[in-house]
């Protein structure tokens, strides 16, 4: 048995785990096709952490016959988990939590018609979020947004990609990100922090989007990767934000300062990918309108197709993200939450799953593998993140269920009891209905 570090708080061991899904395979890279359906479940299973690490995983019978874990148990916090689902916990690869308030006049709005480019026209969406940001302190603002983390935690999330977006000034956008970064530190998952100063053209560069784009060029980016406060850059690519000339300036300069790539793409219109597939990025999302011809290039491809339901659902749009027809041509697919002010109020993965199965025709399987391992190959971490296996970091989650297709299956239902992240144990007994 590897030797523990002691500065850590006490080795974690789970035993009974009805449904362990370890989510190990051989391979690589992330899952494509049939392989989204392999979970490596294990009945009756038992997973050791220590040291913010996963120790051991296997059989619970097995595990309490170990020589380490008999003569170690009376120091250990064991948990049982009889009855109950383990999984990795959830890599939430898409959301946006530095907002300071709800956008409720854009809500009514659209109950009574209007559709999401109306509303920005009119001066709501991104840009009425804007005005908040900029006033709000930074501690205010962090505060804000490690109550989000708190929250998608509570429906299993450990890992968090989390995107700046509405400051859209220089000072504004690192504020964000300083926001975001002090935000992590008190919070015991993991954040990505990404910029996303090129959400949309603010009010003051509405006759000069272009100076805007030069801004983020020349001072935005080289500002984040000095000061170290994103490892993404993403670019809303789409009708009403930057057009594809704009979006590949910037994405050019961000892959010149060393940041990886990612891009919000064809979600209200189609763009083709051919040229923005040609920078590598990591992560195309949204994606609603790609067509057979960018689907083909994405299974090509290493980028993974990160899809958001969460937005068709809360937008009323009537059609949403071809999954099916790009898991069945070999592109790489993760879930994610999109956690946003006006799109996407959504922070339980359990409901995204549930939508990915019910309008994206999507197996209980494929969903899971999509919002853990694949979730972790688009944030670059999946060698860390993303299954239970020893030298993974100790990231699970505890659903209080006895089979994992359960998960999607209860529509509204927070059945997440415990998350472990980084090997710290927090519980929620108290599992209400979202």
């Amino acid at each position: 048995m590897p030797r523990i570090n002691q500065n850590f708080a006490r080795p974690l061991l789970l035993v009974n785990i009805a449904q362990l899904l370890t989510l190990r395979s051989g391979q690589s890279g992330p899952r494509r096709g049939s392989q989204l359906q392999e979970l490596g479940l294990i009945e009756n299973g038992a997973v050791l952490c220590a040291g913010g690490k996963i120790i051991s995983v296997g059989n619970s019978r097995q595990a309490l016959r170990d020589p380490w874990i008999r003569s170690n148990r009376k120091r250990m916090v064991e948990i049982d988990c009889s009855g109950k689902v383990v999984l990795p916990g959830f890599v939430d690869a898409h959301t946006h939590p530095a907002f300071m308030r709800p956008r409720l006049i854009d809500f009514e709005k659209r109950i009574v018609g209007a559709t999401y480019e109306e509303i920005a026209v009119s001066g709501g969406g991104i840009r009425s979020s804007v005005d908040a940001v900029r006033r709000a302190k930074r501690r205010e603002l962090a505060d804000k947004v490690l109550r989000g983390l708190r929250e998608l935690a509570r429906h299993g999330m450990t890992t968090i990609e989390a995107k700046s977006g509405y400051g859209l000034s220089l000072d504004a956008e690192l504020k964000s990100l300083e926001a975001i970064r002090s935000a992590a530190s008190r919070w015991s998952g993991t954040v990505v922090p990404t910029l996303l100063g090129a959400h949309v053209v603010p009010r003051e560069h509405q006759d000069r989007p272009k100076a805007y784009v030069q801004l983020i060029c020349e001072q935005m980016i080289p500002t984040a990767a000095k000061r170290k406060l994103a490892r993404f850059v993403d670019v809303f690519c789409d009708r009403g934000a930057f057009d594809e000339e704009d979006s590949l300036k910037i994405l050019q300069a961000a892959r010149n300062y060393g940041f990886g790539l990612r891009v919000h793409i064809s979600q209200m219109t189609h763009t083709s990918l051919a040229r923005l597939l040609a920078l590598c990025p990591t992560s195309l999302d949204h994606l609603d309108h790609a067509n057979d011809e960018d689907i083909s290039l994405l299974a090509s491809s290493e980028t993974i197709a990160t899809l958001v339901p969460g937005a068709n659902y809360f937008l009323g749009l009537p059609d949403y993200p071809p999954a099916r027809k790009l898991i069945d041509a070999g592109a790489a697919v993760a879930l994610a939450t999109d956690y946003n002010p006006g799109s996407s109020p959504v922070a339980s993965m359990s409901f995204v799953l549930s939508l990915a199965c019910t309008q994206m025709r999507m197996t209980p399987a494929e969903v899971i593998a999509a919002a853990t391992i694949n979730g972790g190959h688009s944030l670059g971490l999946a060698s860390r993140k993303g299954s239970i296996e020893p030298g993974k970091d100790a990231d699970l989650a505890v659903f209080d269920l006895a089979d994992y297709r359960e998960i999607a299956y209860w529509v509204g239902k927070n059945s997440c009891s415990a998350v472990i992240a980084g090997g710290e144990l927090v519980t929620y007994p108290n599992c209400t209905a979202n």
